[in-house]
């Protein structure tokens, strides 16, 4: 029998040192910390690569192999382990080369080929476009993120060698590059807690898509006048001075501003150039966490501290594991001065973010607090909420969300801590929570006040979510949560519940179809009922039924086709038959819908007439839109005669709830302020507005229509009265 070992392929030998090129020698200098066996590892992986990818050549014209080379010694430079690197060497063979991923595995491993396998391009998919390929692409990455974080640590080292060799690429794909390496892998890096690679991808795609503006700034970063940098020595000498007087060893650096900083805070604060560099900027890197603290109080002893401007990230980390203490100092030339003090190793983490933990092996002591636990923790995150989405551009949009740079953080009841985006609200609060809390939240306790959801929150806040079992999320929801697992929560409820009420309603439709033919559903055989169910290529009754509601299938036809071989009072009931949520059945067989203002997406509101509570109504069953409710001196109703069995019994509850849309066109003298009047008198009928436009206009008379929100038909003759008590009115009615 042949030994198993003689059907495997021969390893690969190990070149010798001195044989290869120059680029592989630079990148195993920087690989200086792994021992000669793991290098030599290194060179069979080049020597690997380099056969798979022979012939291919870059856009500069160097031979292909020199980038994954390249993109190896970048994550040398961050000290990771062996694997990350002979991963890299070889992250782009299973796209490009004839390497299969069981090839990779055979000669270094399961480990190597799992993560090189979560970098590779989803090339052999058809998408729509390039932007959902370049979508799905992203989500694969997370989800292989979240078996092992390296593979990101290789991609963003890959997007840092594609941009630090930009130049050989097209114009629009040096734009279309910067554009994603701005959005999306620089946040991802800040989030990472990788602050020197994000400082590089940020420069380099702000260089690749504005170069005029980046060359402008550089310049004048670089030729700053002499009297500023002997100011910045002077301070530096006096904190230094009273930093070694107080026997603190320390170390502290000046703080240099990149082109990117520079530009994107005169963008966002408005500031000049001159005022954007009017700040001096010093880190003080000491032993301990007790010598920060110290380190404060002896820089607020040199220099008066701004009040206000202090921050403690090291008693509450920032969600990427960051910790320093910031400060703000009066200068003594009329600058402020920031100051930075941490300990060494939250300095490595700050740089470094999750790949100090391969190289120093950071946050053993305390993993639960870690950088790379921290990280671990948003990705799985990440990973839990793309189950809900429905395409690949609406994760990377929520995706987006999450990547805020500035974060809040809040304090549960029980005292724990809780990072939020900018900008979060109390119901985002409540989703972060859990999932269950955010579907049932009614309101919140905000620092012990009660708050509405949509409430934002700012940092030091104490937040309570009060529930009730009845409570169910609704679309409004969306308009204001802004974190990724909230909207993804909310989108899942919405649907599940529209569901159920779309079975409920098709259950109703099909019964009441079925009556005029002098039967019901329960008295449909089963047999029967199940072989109409497998002809049509449904699993369950609940999905005819909710597409019957959905107006996918007519409720007439499918009673005729299942009443054909029922013979009354042969029928048995049958159990199951009952919608799901029959404890609150949203109508009951043989009685009109009545309408409460709850409806979830089986039930909508015509356009065209815009039907408000009091109006007399109709429902008209519309394929794919389900029962759509209209006015019954709707123009359309004339021509929706022609269908009557499209036509449903349906009416308003006697307590209707929520706001409805509607519209008024007015009639207006055309002269300054006129529509600041109208809108004043809208608003002081506690109405809405949701959009105006001019449908006519000259220089005498202009006709306005107001879209607006009311709750019923006394609320929109109000808001009427209102309008046309204006002097500058010259008629008001309802469109």
């Amino acid at each position: 029998m042949t030994p198993v070992n003689a059907l495997l392929p021969p390893p690969i030998p190990v070149p010798d040192a001195a044989a290869v090129p120059d680029y592989v020698q630079a990148m195993e200098r920087a690989a200086h910390y792994l021992d000669e066996g793991q290098r030599a590892q290194l060179r069979r992986a080049w020597a690997m690569g380099a056969a798979a990818h022979e012939g291919q050549m870059r856009k500069s014209g160097e031979p292909y192999i020199t980038h994954p080379v390249a993109v190896a010694q970048v994550l040398a430079e961050q000290g990771l382990d062996m694997e990350t690197l002979v991963a890299a060497i070889l992250h782009d063979t299973i796209e490009d080369t004839p390497l299969t991923r069981g090839d990779i595995a055979m000669q270094f491993g399961e480990t190597v080929a799992e993560l090189v396998d979560g970098v590779t391009k989803l090339d052999k998919l058809h998408f729509v476009d390039r932007q959902e390929a370049a979508a799905e692409s992203f989500r694969k990455m997370l989800l292989a993120m979240s078996r092992d974080l390296r593979v990101i640590l290789i991609k963003l080292a890959d997007r840092l060698h594609n941009m630090r060799t930009l130049g050989a690429k097209s114009a629009e794909s040096r734009r279309r590059i910067a554009i994603e390496t701005l959005d999306i892998f620089a946040p991802i890096a800040q989030r990472l807690g990788m602050n020197l690679i994000k400082a590089e991808l940020q420069d380099l795609g702000f260089r690749a898509l504005h170069p005029w503006r980046h060359a402008v700034i550089a310049k004048r970063i670089s030729s700053q006048p002499l009297v500023r940098r002997e100011s910045l020595g002077q301070i530096e000498a006096r904190l230094a001075q009273r930093l070694a007087l107080e026997k603190l060893a320390h170390r502290l650096v000046g703080r240099v501003k990149t082109p990117w900083s520079v530009y994107t805070k005169m963008r966002a604060e408005s500031r000049s150039f001159d005022q954007v560099m009017d700040v001096f900027g010093f880190r003080v890197v000491v032993e301990s966490v007790p010598d920060c603290y110290h380190a404060l109080g002896v820089v607020h002893a040199v220099y008066k501290p701004l009040d206000g401007r202090f921050r403690d990230f090291i008693a509450i980390p920032k969600a990427n594991g960051y910790q320093s203490l910031h400060t703000v100092l009066f200068g003594p030339y009329g600058s402020p001065i920031e100051v930075q003090i941490r300990t060494r190793e939250m300095d490595l983490i700050a740089e470094r973010g999750v790949a100090a933990h391969w190289a120093y092996k950071i946050g053993a002591e305390n993993s639960g607090n870690s950088a790379q636990n921290r990280a671990a923790t948003w990705i799985a995150n990440l990973v839990e909420s793309q189950r809900g989405t429905g395409s690949s551009l609406e994760f990377l949009e929520n995706v987006k969300v999450d990547l805020f740079p500035d974060e809040v953080y809040l304090f549960t009841p029980k005292g724990d801590i809780l990072a939020l985006p900018r900008n979060a609200t109390a119901l985002d609060f409540a989703y972060a929570v859990h999932t269950d809390v955010g579907n049932h939240a009614v309101t919140a306790r905000v620092d012990k006040r009660l708050a509405p959801l949509r409430t934002k929150l700012v940092s030091g806040q104490r937040v309570e979510i009060i529930t009730a079992k009845s409570a169910v999320p609704t679309t409004q929801w969306l308009d204001f949560v802004v974190t990724s697992k909230a909207r993804t929560a909310i989108r899942q409820q919405l649907k599940q519940l529209e569901h159920e009420d779309a079975t409920q309603l098709g259950h109703y439709m099909l019964d009441r179809a079925l009556g005029a033919q002098g039967t019901s559903l329960d008295r449909i055989p089963m047999a029967r009922l199940e072989a109409y169910l497998t002809d049509n290529r449904y699993s369950r009754l609940e999905s005819l039924l909710a597409d019957i509601a959905m107006g996918n299938r007519i409720p007439v036809q499918v009673a005729t086709a299942l009443a054909q071989e029922a013979t009354a009072g042969k029928g048995r009931g049958r159990a199951g038959s009952a919608p799901a949520d029959s404890n609150a059945p949203l109508v009951r067989p043989q009685e009109r819908i009545l309408i409460t203002g709850h409806e979830r997406g089986v039930i909508s509101f015509a356009q065209c007439c815009m039907p408000i509570p009091r109006d007399e109504i109709m429902g008209f069953h519309t394929t794919g839109r389900g029962v759509v409710v209209h006015r019954m001196e709707c123009p359309n109703v004339a021509e929706f005669r022609k269908s009557p069995e499209r036509w449903v019994p349906i009416g308003w509850d006697r307590e209707v709830s929520g706001d409805f849309s509607s519209a008024i066109r007015i009639e207006v003298e055309n002269r300054p302020g006129v529509l600041a009047q109208v809108a004043a008198a809208i608003a002081n009928a506690d109405s809405n507005i949701d959009r105006v436009e001019y449908l006519e206009r000259d220089s005498n008379i202009a006709v306005l229509r107001f879209g607006i929100d009311v709750t019923d038909g006394r609320h929109l003759a109000e808001v009427i009265r209102g309008v046309r008590k204006l002097h500058v009115v010259q008629d008001v009615q309802r469109c």
